[in-house]
């Protein structure tokens, strides 16, 4: 957890520095790997960025990908083709496009997700990562969003539940997200001034979350500001509460040796939005209020 500022996903430093095999065995995920266009097909590749693509990286014309894909509409698998989709999905297949390349996404484990970058087993992973200064000590970033916390409860919000006081509600959350991080320090607050303390839900994905409030299972979730919306919208059974707050930018991760991989990228998303598919990819989405003018390079602030 980050001072002044919790935010998705945070895994502990001791996890992120975890190299090679180690990291991959310790973490044990199962790849379910699938090819995506989307947006990509509409993208003209740009020969100046694609020049600055490291040989490694563009020698098979494709850019391994972990993500985990259960975090809509960020990232999920569609039921009917079992490919990964999302806006997330879509946006970085525009960026390979303009790089001439084509993407390969598999299914992991989120905390699994940069080890792999890390060994090399992924070239980049695409799964909502927050950009931290604990995550750069491990992998490179490239933002190119801002999203932060919010709640949402069912319609009518019947328990009365404040995210500025939540205690004794029960709350759902994904594991390994800063929200874990966030509800066990306002717990915490609540313990001390002698009340009950907040009881954590914890989930191993995002949807099993959202389905455990529609059922009425907990009084409340916490999740990153876009996947609120997207439940919200989706299940038209729920409302955002209080507001969002600890905003900060995700970020595609790549590994410290990928040369002027994270460069050619950020020059990609540069393009994207100057010809406007940037914003289109996230109005179509209804996520624009996350969007960036400058994508940046191992921007974290803390």
């Amino acid at each position: 957890m980050t001072t002044g500022s919790l935010r998705r996903r945070l895994v502990a430093a001791s996890a992120l520095v975890l190299t090679g095999a180690l990291a991959l065995s310790a973490c044990g995920d199962s790849d379910d790997s699938g090819d995506s266009g989307g947006a990509a097909s509409n993208t003209s590749a740009d020969s100046k960025l694609a020049a600055m693509v490291p040989d490694a990286i563009k020698s098979d014309g494709k850019i391994s990908i972990g993500t985990d894909a259960s975090y809509p509409p960020n990232e999920s698998v569609d039921p009917a083709s079992q490919k990964i989709v999302g806006w997330d999905v879509d946006l970085f297949n525009a960026v390979a496009a303009k790089l001439g390349l084509k993407t390969e996404y598999h299914n992991a484990g989120f905390d699994t997700i940069i080890p792999g970058v890390q060994s090399g087993k992924y070239e980049a992973g695409v799964s909502s990562f927050t950009d931290t200064k604990e995550r750069e000590q491990a992998v490179d970033f490239v933002t190119y969003y801002s999203a932060g916390t919010a709640w949402a409860a069912l319609k009518g919000n019947a328990k009365g539940v404040n995210p500025d006081d939540a205690c004794g509600k029960s709350i759902g959350v994904q594991q390994g997200t800063v929200q874990v991080d966030d509800l066990t320090a306002r717990s915490k607050k609540c313990t001390d001034a002698g009340k009950p303390a907040i009881k954590q839900v914890v989930r191993k994905q995002q949807t099993e979350v959202n389905n455990d409030l529609v059922a009425g299972k907990v009084d409340a979730m916490a999740a990153d500001s876009p996947i609120v919306g997207g439940a919200v919208k989706k299940t038209g059974k729920l409302e955002i509460i209080g507001q969002v707050y600890d905003t900060a930018p995700y970020g595609y991760t790549f590994g410290k040796n990928s040369g002027q991989f994270k460069e050619a990228v950020q020059g990609a998303l540069k393009a994207l939005i100057a010809d406007g598919t940037y914003k289109k990819i996230l109005t179509e989405n209804g996520v624009e209020s996350g969007a960036v003018s400058e994508p940046a390079i191992n921007a974290a602030q803390s």
